[in-house]
């Protein structure tokens, strides 16, 4: 969330930053409700101060009845301090769920834009393909090659869901465990392996909730939600801690499956993997001191489009302008590489720096080395990078015209190396089911 105090002081700076976001935020009702919680602030502290006063008059009173009457007073005078913090707590929880509607305020040198027809393309990198035959989208190719079965997917679990099958899990698993050892070995990331349900208040801290609850799955009876991103869980490793100084920056990346609930429509724009209920992806997080928040988005920039250059796969930079902003960034990048097969460019990863606003909703701070109150630290995350989309870029731009895709260079060591992915074994029995089982139970 944003200070209050902004909000405060420059309430029509904070109502015109935004409508540069393309949404509303409840401003006049925080207001309202500051103004009428800091007046119940200073009637209390009154009535307190009456109160001390008035201990001080019955411990002098000598007369009985003077006695009881200024007794009689202090327990009106607790009464109402009573009622009165409790208007004061109430006004406190509503001016805290009314600030939890507040998006974050975009950064200084974000674009304005509309919506996403002003995102900026700030550079391109490597070079499309260029075919000696016509190429095919991923799921032609996957399905072809039997690495991919989407209607089996779909009968295990419904619509927009698919299995990977032999090369093509084993491709998967090669690109996660490729990143991981990028991030931790040449990037200086921490590797953390998350849990997948967290308490509804980690989703809170990470802006997730209360706006964007129609896009979770929640386990109502045990009241844990199944995490969106890595960036849930790992954000909040360290909410309501005090963290020293010296221990900043911390670098966390994780590998987990993803759940959102979108709402998916048919036709070529989601065919294939490119969108799911369930997804996997490589994340990185980024704790650090508020001075160095900047630089630290160029270099996470940096790591995500690493495993791109490494992979040799074209891809350009997207500076997101304020109207595609999400609810929590102060600043976006996005990576997108190019599908050969579907000619358009897909998003493997979005860079983004909240500065405080997260780490005020999950009361993440840092205790300066030179002494002094407190400070919150500035959060990042982008993905390094997400797994469909990033299969998809391999698949289409490796494809040969035999129909068989060669493996990038950097996995084959991961995939035992080797080279090139063809068409699967058919299903069938497995080869120990043909061999002859003794009595002893040993195979033949």
């Amino acid at each position: 969330m944003i200070d209050i105090r902004l909000i405060r002081e420059q309430p029509e700076q904070v109502r015109a930053t935004i409508a540069t976001l393309n949404t509303e935020a409840p401003i006049d009702e925080i207001l309202e409700l500051d103004a009428r919680r800091r007046a119940l602030l200073t009637e209390v502290e009154a009535l307190k101060a009456e109160r001390n006063e008035g201990s001080k008059l019955v411990k002098g009173a000598k007369d009985p009845a003077e006695r009881q009457s200024l007794i009689d007073n202090l327990r009106l005078l607790g009464e109402s301090i009573q009622r009165l913090d409790d208007d004061a707590r109430a006004a406190d929880s509503a001016l805290y769920d009314l600030l939890l509607q507040v998006p974050n305020l975009p950064a200084e040198d974000v674009p304005v834009g509309p919506d996403e027809s002003g995102n900026v393309v700030v550079a391109e990198h490597g070079t499309k393909r260029h075919f000696d035959f016509p190429p095919k989208p991923h799921w032609e190719i996957a399905e072809a090659l039997g690495i991919i079965d989407f209607d089996r997917g779909v009968k295990v679990a419904g619509s927009r869901n698919y299995v990977l099958r032999g090369d093509g899990a084993r491709l998967q698993r090669a690109l996660i465990t490729w990143m991981l050892d990028l991030h931790t070995r040449e990037h200086g990331y921490t590797e953390v392996y998350p849990p997948y349900l967290v308490l509804g208040e980690m989703l809170v801290g990470t802006g997730n909730l209360p706006k964007f609850a129609e896009t979770l799955f929640h386990d109502a009876e045990e009241d844990k939600w199944l995490i969106p991103t890595a960036e849930v869980p790992v954000t909040n490793l360290y909410r309501e801690e005090i963290l020293d100084e010296a221990q900043l920056p911390i670098y966390h990346v994780a590998y987990t499956p993803c759940f959102r609930r979108e709402q998916l429509s048919g036709g070529r724009e989601v065919r294939g993997i490119k969108r799911g209920y369930q997804f996997d992806k490589v994340e990185m997080v980024k704790f650090v001191h508020p001075d160095t928040s900047d630089e630290e988005h160029r270099h996470l920039l940096r790591d995500a489009e690493a495993v791109l250059q490494a992979l040799e796969l074209p891809y350009r930079v997207l500076q997101i302008c304020t109207g595609d902003l999400s609810f929590t960034a102060a600043n976006k990048v996005d990576l997108e590489t190019w599908a050969a097969g579907t000619e358009e460019w897909l998003e493997v990863s979005s860079c983004s720096t909240f500065r405080d606003f997260q780490a005020r909703r999950a009361n993440i701070r840092y205790r300066p080395a030179a002494g002094g109150k407190p400070q919150f630290v500035h959060t990042l995350n982008g993905s390094g990078l997400a797994l469909p989309r990033t299969m998809i870029s391999i698949i289409e731009h490796y494809q040969r015209e035999d129909g068989t895709i060669e493996i990038p260079s950097v996995l084959q060591p991961y995939l035992r190396g080797q080279s090139v992915i063809g068409p699967q074994p058919p299903l069938g029995p497995a080869r120990n089911t043909a061999e002859r089982i003794t009595a002893d139970g040993r195979s033949s």
